[in-house]
């Protein structure tokens, strides 16, 4: 493996408007590539947007989502990725044939679809498939891999797409400034998006402490760091239907240490370079290496029934 230049995004994306999200993903690609990155990362559902989905019926959904690699997004990303020689990676609902509705990230290059992965843990939308695979894909000379958003949160997840060997893991994520049983979590109030050139500390604070990135630093960088793989953290910012996110889409190396990161309150690239010499050196390698699996394999495989409770999706349908 050789060094590998990554662009993680954030932007504000328009709810069911594909055309003005693949515009701004084009735009971000372009300046990606004009600093040299190699690839960029979008976050979930950045091409159709995520929030406004739990209202939506199931027709709704099937004439929101597309068939992938069919699709015109996936064309419109290859389209980008040609044009500007890097590879994209974005979001959005996909459907198959028996009009099965999924939750889809994608990876696509100049030669068209590289990779596709179907969420394990959806929940925005009760006519959502959950995907029954993990994904791990060759890019450039690198393992990647993909979970979105709450499937990062079942650290099972990243353990067995790093075992697969992955060492990149691409985290695309509609998260934070949501309700929650934790203390200081809450929606933020879009009247201090509004008000940001003005007031830009007020909504600062709200977006760093524990409704927003406060919460995140709890667990993210332990992703990267016990699993010794590099993290690429993207999320949206500003409005995603009547919710407010707040970006700050970053990179983590295998060290957990946050080696770029997205700080404007607005659309916003930020590169790092991953090297192959930090995936050795760091820790988690150590420790995968001395891994006890006689000791958990039947505790860690033992039957269960999955129970998923989203706090602020379950007070929002009430």
């Amino acid at each position: 493996m050789e060094k590998l230049k990554v662009a993680t995004a954030q932007f504000e994306n328009k709810s069911g408007d594909k055309a003005y999200n693949l515009s701004i993903i084009e735009e971000l690609s372009r300046q990606a590539a004009e600093q040299d990155a190699q690839v960029i990362s979008f976050h979930e559902c950045s091409i159709t947007g995520y929030t406004h989905a739990r209202e939506l019926t199931r027709e709704q959904m099937l004439d929101l989502a597309e068939f992938i690699p069919d699709g015109p997004s996936i064309q419109k990303l290859t389209e980008i990725a040609t044009k500007y020689q890097i590879a994209v990676l974005a979001g959005l609902f996909e459907k198959d044939q028996d009009d099965k509705i999924y939750k889809a990230y994608v990876c696509v290059d100049a030669t068209g679809l590289v990779a596709k992965y179907r969420k394990l843990h959806p929940f925005i939308n009760p006519h959502i498939t959950p995907g029954d695979s993990y994904c791990v894909f060759d890019l450039l000379g690198w393992k990647c891999g993909i979970l979105i958003c709450y499937d990062n949160n079942v650290i099972e997840n990243v353990r067995a797409t790093k075992l697969l060997g992955a060492n990149i893991i691409f985290m695309p994520h509609v998260t934070m400034c949501t309700p929650s049983t934790r203390p200081g979590a809450g929606f933020v109030d879009p009247k201090l998006w509004e008000n940001r050139e003005n007031d830009p500390t007020s909504l600062r604070l709200e977006f760093d402490g524990m409704k927003g990135r406060g919460w995140l630093m709890k667990w993210l960088p332990a992703r990267a760091y016990d699993n010794a793989i590099y993290a690429v953290f993207s999320n949206p910012i500003g409005m995603d239907a009547d919710q407010l996110k707040n970006g700050c889409s970053m990179i983590i190396d295998p060290f957990g240490d946050v080696i770029a990161e997205c700080r404007q309150l607005g659309n916003e690239i930020q590169i790092a370079t991953l090297t192959p010499e930090k995936l050795q050196q760091a820790g988690g390698t150590r420790y995968i290496k001395a891994r006890r699996p006689d000791l958990y394999r039947d505790i860690i495989g033992q039957e269960h029934n999955p129970e998923q409770k989203v706090v602020w999706l379950q007070a929002d349908s009430k």
